[in-house]
């Protein structure tokens, strides 16, 4: 019985650790970043490189499942419906910025 606490904790670490795009593949989604041109309306929005849109303090998304669901509501504006994969992939990437545990 003493053994089941430290399991417990254990296994609760591990969640909090683990990897919120486990199926991603960051330089999958880069690829796709760069193929559709994401940038473009980011720019647009935000100037400069477009980057300030993930960092910005009022941004909307704050956690894993705001960003897949907003990659989601970006992929209207690139007439592309992205599957969940591909969203994993965006995710996955764009975790850099967001840096989602």
């Amino acid at each position: 019985m003493k053994l089941f606490p430290g399991i417990l904790m254990l296994c609760i670490a591990t969640a909090v650790w683990a990897d919120p795009f486990p199926e991603g593949n960051a330089q999958v989604g880069q690829k796709m970043f760069e193929q559709y041109n994401c940038t473009r309306c980011h720019t647009a929005m935000m100037g400069g490189d477009g980057s300030g849109i993930f960092t910005r303090p009022n941004r909307k998304v704050n956690t894993p499942g705001q960003l897949i669901a907003q990659i989601g509501v970006c992929g209207g504006n690139v007439d592309v419906n992205f599957t969940l994969q591909e969203k994993q992939h965006l995710a996955a990437y764009l975790n850099r910025y967001y840096k989602f545990k």
